[in-house]
């Protein structure tokens, strides 16, 4: 329970004799007035990175799920018993005062957890110049938390805390802790692309000593470090595969060092980097919290938007989660099959909402219209025959009959006619109308404003949005201070715009990868929970793995026809980018998991959980067309099977389902023999080199492929009869 000082306490009477235990208790209370927990917010980015959407509304208050970015930052700040905080505001600084003084987080309302929350309004046009502003108010009395008001966690920080006090107490030069999540040196979506951060951190102390940015636009393509380093440390740890969340816990002498260099406008690549390049000078040491459990990310771009949404969608942010119901008047609800909607949404007796889709209040979907692996707002009228994938709609907006959303942000009121398709990579801002029959090219970012104060109105082009239609083609200013806005400023990541030749990409993060395929679980993200690794580094597209093995699964056990499934499915190969081996490796995981629950716990014989599993609704089209192709290349079979043959290696009764499962596929004509003798011949091939485990699971496949080869065999002794009788 947070303690109030009192203002007005009379100062003599009966206490004042008692001097030593007056003193004691004047100590003691101003210990605890030192560790109340304070934080200070960064609500405004002073970035560039989410225009168009950013010039008629904070990034914070973008909505993510359906909720306010900020709700998620400040609900981290709740659960971490912060008791004052300061929300340091640039741009539409009255917008997120009125927003936070009708919130539940306002002191004055009845249920906030906070002692104080303080708006400052700065003229800051960097982080730095707002910490320099916040260093001369003299607000902060101790300890303090500083992060953006875009950040996603549900991570405690109570060890982290503890420790960075423990540390301050030991030493006074221990000023900083920067809590970073370990996200696996494989490919993971919520790291930043393009832009890679190099933390260089004894282990033996959590000390930083070093850190610097790796891009594929900068000359040199290696890290430089000082060589006093070397000599002083017995242990050092170069980490590319730290997510950067942007939590802090800080003393007060942070902002002293921020107030002394006034070049220093960026948290990381100024700050960070000065202060331990100057160690000698300043003598602050800088230490590291690396958690693997939990969450944390920032939305700090378009992309990282799309990867933490596709996080909530996947619920590995609970329970910062859309049913929570973080915001007043929120009736979210979680139900079965993955759909979580609100009060009044009607649906169509034919359309379908596929799984991880939230679906806001009074929204309406037509007959025949898909949606899957989307966030739809309020009050959103969805027409008849519509496509609607990877998408994020915000409210009251209108899609005419027949058009297609894929992998687009549609703001708030925008109007999209009939028969329209709206490439990946569009950006749709407030109240951009998009007349009947238009195509916007992908990457596309459209607004009916222009830079100002306030935004200013900008004549249509008809070019882009049709007669009819209301918007222009947003281009970004040249001269923008953002280094990095080549690669954040877009939805989707690439560099072809860049003209950068591959030579020219650092290879440190990849370097390391090859060398290291297979890691131990316990260095991968928590994000990664159950997934298995397969000791193939192609394997390792983690998130596409255990989100479409998890669709795939719900569909199998719920017997829902696959047509649903498989536009999910496909949505999520092309949003993660993931191979066809890896399509494979995670339709044969969801399909003998399945086989396997129905063996090991429902007790049924495998040839009959086989035919029950494989024989689901549209189960068989889907395989013929997805995880063999429908080319039925030999090679995609063969992969298939030792796809099959290395999730089983984990069953108890692998080796019985798999033989069940090659029978099962072969009577379906999915895999032909020819496919099964060359894996089959393959392994034997190996000798003592195959691997044990993957022999036991085949071995009861043995006369499977004998009865194959006698029955062949048979099929060539009567061609060969049949020959010699009619040569007869």
């Amino acid at each position: 329970m947070s303690q109030k000082n009192p203002k007005n306490a009379p100062g003599g009477g009966k206490g004042a004799p008692k001097g030593k235990k007056g003193a004691a208790a004047g100590k003691k209370a101003e210990e605890e007035r030192e560790e109340t927990l304070q934080a200070v917010v960064l609500a405004d980015s002073f970035e560039t990175r989410f225009n168009p959407f950013t010039l008629e509304t904070p990034r914070c208050l973008l909505p993510l799920a359906n909720t306010p970015l900020i709700e998620y930052t400040l609900e981290f700040l709740a659960m971490s018993g912060v008791a004052d905080i300061y929300v340091y505001c640039g741009a539409h600084t009255e917008e997120v005062e009125r927003y936070i003084q009708a919130s539940k987080w306002h002191p004055s309302a009845p249920a906030s957890p906070f002692n104080s929350l303080e708006i400052v309004k700065t003229t800051a046009r960097s982080v730095g110049d707002a910490l320099r502003d916040l260093d001369a108010r003299d607000l902060i009395t101790g300890d303090f938390l500083l992060v953006h008001g875009d950040l996603v966690s549900n991570l405690p920080i109570d060890a982290a805390l503890a420790a960075h006090r423990a540390r301050r107490i030991a030493d006074k030069n221990a000023i900083m802790t920067l809590i970073l999540r370990a996200g696996g040196l494989g490919s993971h979506r919520t790291k930043s692309k393009g832009i890679t951060p190099v933390f260089v951190v004894d282990p033996t102390k959590n000390r930083c000593l070093h850190y610097e940015e790796m891009h594929p636009l900068q000359a040199n393509k290696y890290v430089n470090i000082d060589p006093e380093l070397l000599s002083t440390h017995t242990e050092m740890e170069i980490r590319t595969d730290l997510i950067d969340c942007g939590i802090d816990i800080c003393t007060p002498d942070v902002l002293a060092l921020w107030a002394e260099s006034f070049d220093y406008e960026v948290p990381r690549r100024h700050f960070l980097h000065g202060v331990l390049k100057d160690y000698e000078l300043n003598g602050k040491t800088i230490h590291t919290e690396i958690v693997d459990e939990h969450y944390a990310a920032r939305v700090f771009n378009l992309q990282s938007y799309e990867a933490v949404s596709k996080d909530l969608l996947g619920r590995w942010t609970y329970p910062l989660v859309p049913d929570s119901n973080l915001v007043a008047g929120q009736t979210y609800k979680f139900e079965r099959g993955g759909l979580c909607k609100e009060n009044g949404v009607i649906l169509a007796r034919t359309c379908k909402a596929g799984k991880r889709t939230v679906l806001g209040k009074d929204t309406s979907i037509g007959d025949g219209s898909m949606v899957s692996n989307s966030i739809i707002g309020r009050r959103c009228h969805i027409g008849k025959n519509v496509m609607i994938q990877n998408a994020y709609i915000w409210d009251d907006v209108v899609v005419g009959d027949g058009s297609t959303i894929d992998r687009a942000i549609v703001a708030s009121e925008a109007v999209i006619g009939k028969r329209c398709k709206i490439q990946p990579g569009s950006l749709l801002s407030y109240g951009v109308r998009i007349a009947d029959n238009q195509e916007t090219k992908e990457g596309s970012r459209i607004t009916r404003v222009k830079r100002g104060e306030p935004p200013v109105g900008v004549a249509t082009d008809t070019t882009i949005v049709g007669d009819g239609g209301e918007g222009y083609s947003f281009d970004e200013e040249e001269d923008s201070d953002d280094e990095g806005i080549a690669f954040h400023s877009n939805l989707i990541y690439s560099t072809s715009h860049l003209n950068l030749s591959s030579e020219s990409i650092s290879t440190l993060n990849s370097n390391f990868s090859s060398a290291t395929p297979t890691q131990s679980r316990s260095r991968l993200s928590s994000f990664a929970g159950s997934i298995s690794d397969d000791g193939d580094p192609s394997s390792s597209n983690e998130m596409f793995h255990h989100d479409a093995v998890n669709g795939l699964l719900d569909a199998l056990k719920e017997g829902d026809d696959f047509d649903s499934a498989k536009l999910e499915f496909m949505g999520l190969r092309l949003s993660n980018n993931a191979s066809d081996h890896q399509v494979r490796r995670a339709i044969a995981v969801a399909f003998t998991k399945r086989i396997a629950q129905l063996v090991e716990g429902e007790k049924m014989e495998a040839s009959k959980a086989a035919a029950k599993t494989f024989g689901a609704p549209g189960a068989e089209k889907f395989l013929r067309e997805v995880a063999v192709g429908t080319k039925n290349l030999e090679d995609d079979q063969v992969d298939f099977i030792t796809c099959l043959q290395k999730d089983l290696v984990n069953r108890g009764s692998g080796a019985i389902i798999l033989a069940a499962v090659l029978k099962e596929l072969y009577q379906m004509d999915i895999l032909e023999e020819e496919a099964m003798f060359r894996w089959w011949d393959e392994n034997e091939a190996l000798g003592e080199a195959e691997n044990k485990e993957m022999k036991r699971v085949r071995e009861k496949t043995a006369p499977l492929i004998q009865w194959f080869r006698d029955n062949e065999s048979e099929e060539s002794e009567e061609e060969e009869e049949e020959e010699e009788d009619d040569s007869e």
